[in-house]
């Protein structure tokens, strides 16, 4: 089973790909927004697990 983080951070890679692939500002900037939160989950995920 994969972990929060890593599925965190994976997810983050994707949206940034995903917004470098997109057509309109408006979906680069949703697609930017996302990977920011993904990465910050995966960033939050990996410090409880430092903590834990």
């Amino acid at each position: 089973m994969e972990s929060n983080q890593s599925y965190y951070a994976r997810r983050a890679v994707q949206e940034a790909k995903a917004a470098a692939r997109a057509m309109t500002p408006t979906a680069q900037a949703w697609h930017r927004q996302l990977a920011e939160e993904f990465s910050k989950r995966a960033y939050e995920s990996e410090q409880m697990t430092a903590t834990a």
